[in-house]
């Protein structure tokens, strides 16, 4: 079919407001479609574009965007970028040990030194889950990996760097090469299932941990403030996204919140993260989260 070229775009005519729009995003994305796949996509954006103008007139907690995946139905976005399969996660009773409070109000490890690794971007691969565990920097690796994959560290006896072993974006066979392994895991530490405080505990005085939620439509659309959702599930059954929380906060209206790194670039949310509201267990993101002990 014939394509739609860049130039095409940007020719001067008339166009309804909505087919405007979605030309202007092409162009800040770089899009490029054949004539048919072209009008369904900017149909697909258009139901896009009117959640977020919907959202955004409303009164609450977060408001939505539009972003690299404004021309996809949800359906696309669950297979490219969220786990297709329920993962085993829960601790009926983890191994972590709280401290007694007082809580520090607000902890961000980003601000405590060369803890956290700049936001990645996993690409069309449902790899959310090694994101959120090699993010730690306290592991002197360069990308995000959780529970199952910390427990693989640990007894694969260590983790290459991104510079020996660069994120390819697709399912192929390992290839670890044990000497070159530049972080290592002495023990994992599962957090009770829902224990939410417990996750607090960790954040406040060890470091950033891995937890995973159940993220639904609207949440693709996140683009600032504290995400909460009624469409969610809560149970760990339904969790579909693995993340890092790297500090907590309390916004001046009370609501409590969790800091959080995401695997989808630094266009997406804010420059690659999000705030999630704390305290209620929300989509599930205290039924799943653990953190690594590194070995010194």
């Amino acid at each position: 079919g014939s394509f739609l070229s860049v130039a095409l775009l940007t020719e001067n005519f008339c166009v309804p407001s909505e087919e405007h729009a979605f030309k202007q995003w092409m162009l800040q994305h770089n899009k490029v479609y054949d004539t048919k796949e072209y009008y369904h996509r900017l149909h697909v954006f258009t139901q896009n574009k009117q959640t977020v103008d919907h959202h955004n007139a409303g009164n609450h907690s977060f408001t939505m965007g539009l972003n690299q995946f404004s021309d996809m139905t949800f359906e696309e976005f669950k297979k490219f970028y969220l786990l297709t399969q329920p993962q085993i996660c829960s601790v009926t009773k983890g191994n972590h040990v709280s401290r007694t409070g007082p809580y520090p109000e607000f902890v961000d490890w980003r601000t405590k030194g060369n803890f956290v690794t700049p936001v990645k971007n996993q690409g069309f691969c449902g790899s959310c889950w090694t994101f959120s565990t090699t993010g730690l920097s306290l592991l002197h690796i360069n990308e995000e990996c959780y529970l199952f994959a910390f427990e693989y560290i640990k007894y694969s006896k260590g983790l290459m760097t991104e510079d020996d072993y660069p994120y390819k974006g697709y399912e192929h066979t390992c290839h670890f090469e044990p000497s070159l392994a530049g972080a290592f895991v002495r023990d994992v530490v599962n957090i009770t299932r829902d224990d939410e405080k417990a996750m607090v505990d960790a954040v406040a005085w060890l470091n950033p941990i891995t937890f995973s939620f159940d993220a639904t439509a609207d949440f693709k659309h996140y683009k600032d403030g504290v995400y909460s959702s009624t469409q969610c599930k809560n149970t760990a059954d339904k969790v579909n996204h693995a993340v890092l929380a790297v500090g907590y906060g309390v916004e001046k209206n009370g609501v409590q919140y969790w800091i959080v790194k995401n695997s989808w670039g630094t266009a997406w949310g804010k420059d690659g993260y999000f705030l999630i509201e704390r305290g209620k267990n929300m989509c599930g993101l205290a039924t799943c989260s653990s953190y690594p002990l590194p070995k010194v």
